[in-house]
């Protein structure tokens, strides 16, 4: 088994099984706002501080996403392991917040549904499973032209 990026969404093979998890992984992305956006509207003591959390958590989250996760490219690229790692976080983040609200069992459903989702992200792509292999880098020159 050989663990690589998905690549763009482009370049894909795409099969029953990744198509299956590219929607469950965005369906994992909105529960996690949803988890903190529920979170923060049940933790905050007073209109003030439950606006503050129940907006600004996914706010936060959200923008985490767009800078470090996003599929499309996000704006600062991490080496693999730490793209992982960073992913696991941010939605485990989400069972931690169902959590802290008292719900263990749906919190631990989402728990086995992240770490699911983003083992077969990274390794149902390989170029063993049928995707392409990115294309080599070409040094040519056009200066004899």
């Amino acid at each position: 088994m050989r663990i690589a990026r998905p690549g763009p969404v482009g370049q894909r093979t795409w099969t029953p099984l990744t198509m299956a998890n590219a929607g469950l992984g965005f369906g994992l992305e909105l529960a996690l706002l949803a988890a903190l956006c529920y979170w923060g509207f049940r933790t905050g003591s007073g209109l003030p501080a439950r606006l503050l959390l129940g907006l600004g958590a996914p706010a936060l989250a959200g923008t985490f996403w767009a800078l470090f996760l996003a599929a499309g490219g996000p704006r600062y690229r991490q080496s693999l392991g730490v793209e992982i790692v960073l992913k696991l976080l941010a939605l485990l983040t989400g069972a931690l917040a169902l959590r802290a609200t008292g719900l263990t069992a749906p919190a631990v459903v989402y728990a086995v549904l992240v770490v699911v989702s983003v083992a077969v992200e990274y390794t149902a792509n390989g170029p063993e499973n049928g995707s392409p292999q990115p294309p080599p880098v070409s040094s040519d020159d056009d200066s004899g032209a």
